[in-house]
């Protein structure tokens, strides 16, 4: 099984240090979650549910995917308020927000850390 480190090794010195900052903030803002690697990229659970995943963006760049867990859930009565205006909702429980470069994950930090906050109280 491949492991979180193996998957940093494979990634580019531009890739890494994005990944590396969001896997620092999204830690600081929910130390109670569980890394590990799925779907090929650091996700963090909340026992066996995932909420808050990463993944290479294909044209550069570093996504982050708010959610529910892998199984679609039923998403009526669930509500999520972004004031942060950072994530693109393409459905009422699944959030996505793009990071070019580390240097934009630092711009954003206070914004998406409590994004992830507020996303892991809502999805608790």
């Amino acid at each position: 099984m491949r492991s979180i480190d193996s998957f940093r090794a494979g990634l580019d010195p531009a890739d890494l240090a994005t990944v590396d900052a969001l896997r620092t903030l999204i830690t600081a803002a929910g130390p109670h979650l569980t890394e590990r690697l799925k779907w090929n990229a650091p996700s963090f659970a909340v026992g066996d549910d995932d909420r808050i995943t990463l993944g290479l963006e294909r044209k550069g760049g570093v996504r982050v995917v708010l959610h529910r867990g892998a199984k679609v859930k039923d998403a009526a009565g669930f509500a999520f308020d972004d004031p942060t205006s950072l994530a693109k909702w393409p459905a009422a429980d699944r959030g996505v927000v793009v990071f070019a470069d580390a240097a934009a994950v630092e711009a954003s930090a206070d914004r998406l850390s409590d994004l992830c906050t507020r996303w892991l109280e809502a999805t608790a």
